[in-house]
C-alpha cells in the first residue's frame, strides 16, 4: 500500500550545475509548471514512488547564495523557508566545488536537511580532480552523492539517498571571536521564526539580507537591541560586515578544499585542448565578435531565414497546404456542412482551418521549430554565458549588463517566453529596459525569419533593414538608459565549459520549447481567425481597414498592408504572415517590402506578449510602451519612405 503523505524534495543550485537534468531523471515525464503564490515565477513539480513512499520534487531556480538578488532567487528562498521541505538536495558542479560549498554551509547552518550532490562528475575527472567524498561527507556532516546526470552515472545511488535520508550531526563551522559573539547575541534576542535556524537568521541580519531585516524589523520586540549589535560590529569594521562574513566563509571552504581535493596527472584529450581554446576566443572582442557574426549568418540567415522561412515554408505551404490540404478541407465542409456561416468559418478566407491553422502550421511553426533548434545548439555547447560576457561591455552603454543577452536572444524566438525571463535580471530597472526593448527592436523568429526571407532577394535592402534595426536598437537603448531611474547592477555569470552538443539534450529542449510555443499560439491564431471572421461578416473589418489605409499612404504602402498591420496586432507574426502573401502575390515593390518590414518589426508587441507584459511590468507601464512604440515605429517607417522615395531606390 502506498502511503497517502508524499516526502518533498527540493533541489537548488546555482545555473548550469545540471538541477534539471536530474530532476527529469527523477521524475519521469509527469512534471507540472505553476507559478509560485504571489509571484510569476515557474515552478516546476514532479512525483515518483521508492518502495511504498511517494515523493514530491521541486525543481527551483538558479541561485548562487541565500541571499537573494533577482525575483527567482527571491522564490527560491522562500520555498525553503517556508515549504517545509524533507529533504534538500544541493547540486553543485563538481569541478567549482569552491566556488559552491558556500551554498551548502548556508544550507547547514540554516538547520535544513541537506543533502549535497557533487554533479557533472565525469568533467572533474577528466580535468585530472579527485574528489575524497567520504572525507567531504565527515566534515560537513551532510551525505555526499557524486553524479554525472548527462552519463546517469550515479543517478540511482542519489535517488536511494534521498528515499533513505537521514538526518546526520551536521557540523558548525565557527567564524572569528567576533563574529561568534554577535551571532549568539543575536540569536537570543530572536523571538520569531523565518523558517531557519536561529544561526543563519543572525547571519543574514549581519551580512544585510533585505528581506530578514525587514521581516525582523516589523516583528522583533528586540529590534532596537539587535540594531544596536550589528551597528557595533559594523562601527569596528569599518562598515563592511558583508565581506567579513564572506572571508571567514571562505577561509573554512579553503580548509575543506585542501583537505578532500587532490588533482592527479593526466593527458589532455583533443577536443579539451581545443574547447578551452574555443572557449576562450569567444570572450574575447577581437575574435569572439567574428564568431559571433558567424553564429548570426549561419544560425539565424541561413539556417532559420533561408532553410526554415524560405525552402521549409514554402514546402509546406505551398506544395501540400495550398494544393492538398485546403482543397480537401473545403470540399469537406461544402459536403457535410449545411450552414454557410459555418462554412465560412472553418473553411472561409478567414476559416478558423484555412488561415489560421494553415499560419500556426505551415508558416510559422517551420521558422519557430529552425529558431528553437539552433538556441538549443548554442545553449548545450555553453556558447550563451561566453556571448554574455562578450557583449557587457556594450550592454553597459543601455544600462544593462550580459545577463541581458539571454533574455534578449530568446526574443528572438519568442518574446511573450522572452519577457518572462527578464525575471533573472537583478533590478526592476534593467526588468523594465529589457522589456522595452524586447517589444521593440527584437522580432520573434517567425517574423524575423519571414522578413529574411522577403529581403534575401536583394542585398542592399536586406543591409539597410539590418543596419537601421541596429540603430534604433542602440538609440533607443541608450536614452532610454538615460530617463529611467536608477543604476546598472553587478554582472556576474558562471561560465561552463566548451561541451560537444549531445543530439538527445538538444531535440529535447527544442521539442519542449516548439511544443509550448505552438500551444500559445494555435488558440490565440483559431481566435484571431474567429474575429477576423466576425469583423469580415459584420463589415466592421472593412472599416477598420478604411481607417488604417490612409496611415498606410503616408508611408508608401498600399492599401492591402493594412490588413497585414492589423493583423499583426494579434500576432506579430500573423502580420508577417499577411505580408508574406502580399509579396508572394507580386503587390509589394522593394522599397515598400522594406518600408512594410521596418514598419512591421517596429510594430507594438501581440496581444500574447502585451498579455505577459501587463503581468509583469504592470498595465500603466506597458501601456506607456506601446503608445512610444507606435510612434517609433510610424515615425520610422515615414522617414524610411520618403529616403528611399528622394533617392529613387526600389522602385
Amino acid at each position: 500500500m502506498v502511503r497517502d503523505k508524499a516526502v518533498k524534495v527540493v533541489l537548488v543550485g546555482s545555473p548550469n550545475v545540471g538541477k534539471s537534468a536530474i530532476f527529469n531523471y527523477l521524475t519521469g515525464s509527469y512534471v507540472a509548471v505553476s507559478n509560485y503564490p504571489g509571484t510569476t515565477v515557474d515552478i516546476s513539480t514532479g512525483h515518483f514512488k521508492y518502495g511504498l513512499q511517494r515523493f514530491e520534487i521541486i525543481d527551483t531556480p538558479g541561485m548562487y547564495s541565500l541571499i537573494p538578488l533577482t525575483e527567482e532567487e527571491r522564490v527560491t528562498r522562500l520555498l525553503l523557508t517556508r515549504q517545509l521541505s524533507d529533504v534538500v538536495v544541493h547540486v553543485v558542479d563538481a569541478k567549482n566545488l569552491r566556488r559552491m560549498l558556500n551554498m551548502t554551509i548556508q544550507l547547514i547552518d540554516a538547520g535544513l536537511p541537506v543533502i549535497l550532490n557533487l554533479n557533472i562528475m565525469d568533467e572533474a575527472q577528466n580535468m585530472g580532480m579527485l574528489i575524497n567524498i567520504q572525507l567531504l561527507e565527515k566534515m560537513l556532516g551532510i551525505p555526499v552523492i557524486a553524479t554525472s546526470a548527462v552519463n546517469k552515472a550515479g543517478l540511482e545511488a542519489l535517488r536511494k539517498a534521498i528515499s533513505q535520508y537521514k538526518q546526520l550531526q551536521p557540523s558548525i563551522f565557527k567564524l572569528n571571536d567576533e563574529l561568534e559573539q554577535a551571532i549568539t547575541k543575536i540569536s537570543a534576542l530572536l523571538t520569531c521564526s523565518y523558517g531557519m535556524s536561529k544561526r543563519i537568521t543572525a547571519l543574514l541580519l549581519l551580512q544585510g539580507d533585505t528581506m530578514v531585516l525587514n521581516s525582523a524589523a516589523q516583528t522583533e520586540k528586540a529590534w532596537l537591541k539587535i540594531v544596536a549589535v550589528i551597528d557595533c560590529l559594523a562601527l569596528k569594521n569599518k562598515n563592511n560586515l558583508a565581506a567579513l562574513v564572506a572571508i571567514e566563509q571562505q577561509a573554512i571552504i579553503d580548509k575543506i578544499v585542501a583537505n578532500v581535493v587532490r588533482y592527479a596527472s593526466f593527458e589532455r584529450q583533443p577536443f579539451k585542448n581545443m574547447a578551452g581554446w574555443l572557449g576562450k576566443i569567444t570572450r574575447e572582442p577581437l575574435t569572439g565578435i567574428p564568431i559571433l557574426c558567424l553564429v548570426l549568418y549561419f544560425g539565424l540567415y541561413q539556417f532559420v531565414g533561408k532553410f526554415g522561412a524560405g525552402y521549409l515554408v514554402d514546402y509546406i505551404n505551398d506544395s501540400v497546404f495550398v494544393p492538398i490540404i485546403n482543397p480537401v478541407v473545403v470540399m469537406g465542409a461544402n459536403a457535410y456542412i449545411p450552414w454557410e456561416w459555418l462554412r465560412s468559418l472553418v473553411a472561409g478566407e478567414y476559416g478558423i482551418f484555412t488561415m489560421g491553422f494553415r499560419y500556426a502550421t505551415a508558416i510559422i511553426l517551420p521558422i519557430v521549430g529552425t529558431f528553437f533548434l539552433v538556441f538549443a545548439l548554442l545553449e548545450d555547447t555553453g556558447y550563451l554565458p561566453r556571448l554574455a560576457m562578450l557583449v557587457d561591455a556594450v550592454f553597459r552603454y543601455f544600462g544593462l549588463n550580459g545577463r541581458a543577452v539571454i533574455p534578449l536572444t530568446l526574443g528572438l524566438g519568442c518574446g511573450s517566453m522572452a519577457v518572462v525571463v527578464t525575471r533573472t535580471l537583478e533590478s526592476k530597472r534593467e526588468r523594465v529596459l529589457a522589456t522595452f526593448l524586447l517589444s521593440l527592436t527584437i522580432p520573434c523568429s517567425a517574423q524575423l525569419g519571414v522578413v529574411l526571407a522577403l529581403l534575401s532577394h536583394n542585398t542592399t535592402i536586406v543591409t539597410i533593414w539590418s543596419a537601421y534595426m541596429l540603430l534604433v536598437f542602440a538609440s533607443v537603448g541608450w536614452l532610454s538608459a538615460q530617463f529611467i531611474p536608477g543604476s546598472r547592477s553587478a554582472f556576474y555569470m558562471e561560465i561552463p565549459p566548451l561541451r560537444l552538443p549531445l543530439v538527445g539534450n538538444v531535440l529535447k529542449k527544442a521539442y519542449a520549447r516548439m511544443a509550448w510555443y505552438f500551444m500559445e499560439i494555435l488558440p490565440v491564431f483559431i481566435i484571431t481567425s474567429i474575429l477576423l471572421w466576425a469583423g469580415d461578416c459584420s463589415g466592421i473589418l472593412d472599416r477598420m481597414i478604411c481607417y488604417i489605409e490612409p496611415f498606410m499612404a503616408f508611408i508608401g504602402l498600399p492599401p492591402a498592408a493594412a490588413q497585414a498591420f492589423l493583423l499583426g496586432f494579434f500576432r506579430r507574426d500573423y502580420g508577417a504572415a499577411g505580408l508574406y502573401d502580399l509579396a508572394v502575390a507580386g503587390k509589394l515593390t522593394d522599397a515598400q517590402l522594406l518600408t512594410a518590414a521596418i514598419a512591421l518589426t517596429l510594430f507594438v508587441p501581440c496581444v500574447a506578449q502585451l498579455a505577459v507584459m501587463v503581468k509583469e511590468r504592470g498595465l500603466v507601464i506597458s501601456l506607456t510602451m506601446v503608445v512610444v512604440i507606435i510612434m517609433i515605429a510610424y515615425g520610422s517607417a515615414a522617414l524610411i519612405h520618403n529616403v528611399l522615395t528622394l533617392l529613387a531606390i526600389g522602385r
